[in-house]
């Protein structure tokens, strides 16, 4: 007796596969993102606690240098986390980076304080964070190539989204706990102990995320790869690739700045610079957020249709062009945090939705998350990790126009970069 499977039945499998993958990839992703988001909403808390109370703004530049400085290993994350994707597999990079970004959680969240210990509370954050950077610069690489990998074709652009979608969700998860806290808890039960609450939260999801990821499938693209071709020497091959390396850096760089800018730092910056009341801060951010996650999928479905370089130069001339307009608008009001952020957020989402999927075409499948990972690591640790230092710093002695203007400018060369690229809509990644 013959049995035949009807085109549903076998189309369940492949459904099921496909959520196990953007579940999987999305939720590992948003606990990167909602970590060092909550260190940069809880840094005014936790900074007089795990350094010296006497000079609350050296304590607060001290923490803001660290949560740089933990971009530093994030290059050295991008090497060895694309190393292992690109010789053992997406799938184990993506488990181990996850794993150990939530240990990172743990440590900050059990650190003892300043005034317990001394210097060595300093030192265990430094260390967490440096930890953290390690497994964040592995992170995205790994997790844009695994999806883009696993995606149509004809859908990659879409599918691509779920990078910053669920980065941001992590973002307005962390942003929506800081402003409940903010609400239920004094301020000096804020700095006693509430802000440990969200780093341990933080080690919980990594746990749940590691988990996840070690029921998923490898790639059809990385498993076609011959063991020859995936011991072909590193360094060679980045060598050959080193245009490409240089657009990555040159696509990241203003993406990476302005979206630490709206995307991160400005309900903190609106909260101690511009005296905005922390609660409606914080919840002017998490509206702007929900629209930004919305127009993501928008921008990526667009781009599978007209291509990837328009809706680039889109993101990246918009944002230029209103950056000032939306910072001269931002003053002491929730809703003009709002209004800011919104119009922002939904010029940074044309660029922020496809970018995973451009970098993966722009390699081939042996160098891919390599490729990818380490050009994009230094990028953001020389960019977006120095960000919030230096927006504070200029801040600080009354020149905030001259880091708006080094925003615009860094927007500008992203621009003139996305001439320099192929259009990459439907490329075959299996090669």
């Amino acid at each position: 007796m013959t049995t035949t499977t009807s085109p549903a039945a076998a189309a369940a499998p492949a459904r099921t596969s496909h959520w196990r993958t953007l579940i999987g990839t999305g939720i590992g992703n948003a606990v990167e993102w909602y970590d060092w988001a909550i260190y940069a909403t809880f840094a005014p808390f936790f900074a007089g606690q795990l350094f010296s109370s006497t000079d609350p703004t050296s304590a607060m530049l001290s923490t803001l240098a660290i949560f740089a400085v933990g971009f530093v290993a994030r290059p050295f994350g991008g090497f060895l986390f694309g190393l292992i994707g690109d010789r053992i597999g997406r799938k184990a990079s993506m488990t181990l980076a996850v794993g150990l970004a939530a240990f990172g959680s743990l440590l900050i969240g059990i650190a003892p304080t300043f005034q317990a210990v001394g210097f060595w509370a300093s030192l265990m954050l430094l260390v967490a964070r440096l930890i953290q950077g390690l497994a964040h610069g592995g992170e995205l690489p790994s997790s844009q190539t695994y999806l883009s990998e696993m995606a149509p074709k004809e859908k990659r652009g879409f599918w691509a989204t779920l990078i910053y979608t669920s980065g941001t969700m992590g973002i307005l998860a962390g942003t929506a706990l800081a402003a409940v806290l903010n609400g239920l808890l004094s301020t000096d039960d804020m700095a006693a102990w509430g802000w440990r609450v969200p780093f341990l939260i933080g080690a919980g999801l990594g746990l749940y995320a590691l988990i996840m990821r070690a029921g998923m499938k490898e790639t059809e693209a990385f498993m076609r790869e011959s063991t020859d071709e995936k011991r072909e020497p590193m360094w060679p091959q980045i060598v050959r690739h080193r245009k490409q390396a240089a657009q990555v850096i040159g696509l990241t760089m203003g993406l990476t700045v302005t979206y630490y800018i709206w995307g991160v730092v400005a309900p903190s910056y609106a909260a101690t610079a511009l005296k905005m009341d922390r609660g409606d801060a914080l919840w002017a951010s998490v509206g702007a957020m929900v629209v930004f996650i919305g127009v993501l999928p928008l921008w990526g479905k667009l781009s599978d249709r007209i291509g990837r370089k328009p809706v680039l130069l889109i993101g990246a001339v918009g944002s230029a062009v209103f950056h000032f307009p939306m910072t001269w608008l931002l003053k002491d009001s929730p809703w003009q945090l709002t209004v800011s952020m919104t119009v922002m957020l939904v010029f940074i989402a044309a660029s922020a939705a496809i970018v995973p999927a451009v970098y993966a075409e722009l390699f081939p499948t042996t160098i891919r998350t390599v490729g990818v990972g380490v050009p994009y690591a230094i990028c953001v640790a020389v960019f977006g990790g120095t960000a919030p230092y230096l927006q504070a710093w200029f801040a600080s002695i009354s020149q905030a126009s001259m880091f708006n203007t080094y925003a615009v400018v860094l927007l500008a060369i992203s621009a003139v970069c996305v001439f320099t690229i192929p259009e990459t809509k439907g490329k075959d990644l299996t090669h």
